[in-house]
C-alpha cells in the first residue's frame, strides 16, 4: 500500500502533535491544518477547547477516546468516506502515545485514506535528550503495570533489551515505582523528568538511589530514562583463548589476532603481543 499524501486526492486523517505545556510550542503548520479540517476528533473535547480557542480555531469537534472508540471511529470513516479532512488530537503531544487512536489509525489506512503526522511536542523525546544518558538506541516503553510482580516482571523483561528505556510515571506510583526499581535493577544512572516545557520544569539525574532520596513528589507529568547495561568487553585472557582456537582450526595466527581484535574493540598490537608473551612462556614450560 503506497501512499503518496500530497499527490493524490483521497481525503485524509492528520495526527496533530500538541503543546505539552508551553503552547508557544505549537506549531505554525499544526494551526493551519486545525483551522482548515473539516472536524477536530479530540480526546477530551473541554481540554481542547481551552487551546482551540488560544488560536482563534473554530473548527467543530467530537469526541474520540477509549469509551467510545468503535462508534468514533465508524464516524470518522463516514466524514473520510464524504471526503472530508479530519484532524485527531490528544490532550497533550502526539496522538497514539500512551493515548487512544491506533484503531482509527488501522482503519483509515485500511480504507486506502491518507493518515498525515504533523510533528509537534513530545514529552519522552525531550525528556531522553535532555537525560545526559545514550540516546540511541532506546526503547520508548509507555506506562508500566500497577501491580508489583508485573511490575518487577515487566522490569526484568525489558532489562533484557539492553538498550536505554523510556517509561511514563504515575505522579501516584512514582515513589513507589522507583523503589520496586531500585529493588530490580540496582544502581543504574536513570534522569527523571517533570513538567516538561512548563513553568516547573525540573530534571533530576543520579543513580535510582540519588534520585529517590531527593525526590520531593509534586504534580505533573513524569518521564524516567534508565540507562542501558554497559557492554562488559571481555578479558585479555579470554580474547587469547579465542586466539588459539581459531589457530587450532587452521587460521594464521595473524589473521586471527587481527580479526579479534577488531571484534572485542582492543589495539591488535597489545594483543599481538601478549599471545606471543603466552606462547613463549607456553615453550618454556614444556
Amino acid at each position: 500500500m503506497r501512499q503518496e499524501s500530497f499527490k493524490n486526492n483521497q481525503s485524509s486523517l492528520y495526527l496533530v502533535a500538541t503543546p505539552i505545556g508551553n503552547l508557544n510550542e505549537m506549531t505554525p503548520r499544526a494551526v493551519e491544518i486545525l483551522k482548515e479540517v473539516d472536524l477536530i476528533a479530540a480526546e477530551d473535547t473541554r481540554n481542547s477547547r481551552y487551546l482551540l480557542e488560544h488560536f482563534d480555531i473554530k473548527t467543530k469537534m467530537m469526541s474520540y477516546h477509549d469509551h467510545n472508540e468503535d462508534e468514533a471511529t465508524e464516524k470518522v470513516l463516514n466524514k473520510l468516506r464524504a471526503n472530508e479532512d479530519i484532524a485527531l488530537i490528544s490532550d497533550a503531544g502526539y496522538p497514539l502515545i500512551s493515548d487512544p487512536g491506533y484503531h482509527l489509525v488501522k482503519a483509515v489506512i485500511e480504507e486506502g485514506f491518507n493518515v498525515i503526522p504533523i510533528s509537534g511536542s513530545s514529552a519522552f523525546l525531550n525528556a531522553l535528550v535532555a537525560s545526559g544518558l545514550i540516546v540511541q538506541p532506546f526503547a520508548f516503553m509507555g506506562f508500566l503495570p500497577n501491580k508489583e510482580h508485573a511490575l518487577k516482571e515487566q522490569l526484568i523483561k525489558d532489562q533484557k533489551m539492553n538498550i536505554t528505556l523510556v517509561y511514563y510515571l504515575s505522579v501516584h506510583k512514582v515513589e513507589k515505582t522507583l523503589k520496586i526499581m531500585y529493588d530490580v535493577l540496582g544502581a543504574k544512572n536513570v534522569c527523571l523528568a517533570r513538567e516538561i516545557t512548563k513553568k516547573h520544569e525540573e530534571f533530576i539525574r543520579g543513580t535510582l538511589l540519588e534520585v529517590m532520596n531527593s525526590l520531593e513528589v509534586q504534580k505533573g507529568e513524569y518521564v524516567l530514562i534508565i540507562e542501558a547495561e554497559e557492554e562488559k568487553l571481555p578479558e585479555m585472557k579470554e580474547i587469547l583463548l579465542e586466539v588459539k582456537e581459531n589457530v587450532e582450526a587452521g587460521m594464521k595466527p595473524s589473521k586471527a589476532i587481527s580479526m579479534l581484535a577488531k571484534r572485542h574493540q582492543v589495539s591488535k598490537n597489545e594483543l599481538y603481543k601478549a599471545y606471543h608473551e603466552e606462547k613463549g612462556a607456553d615453550n618454556e614450560n614444556i
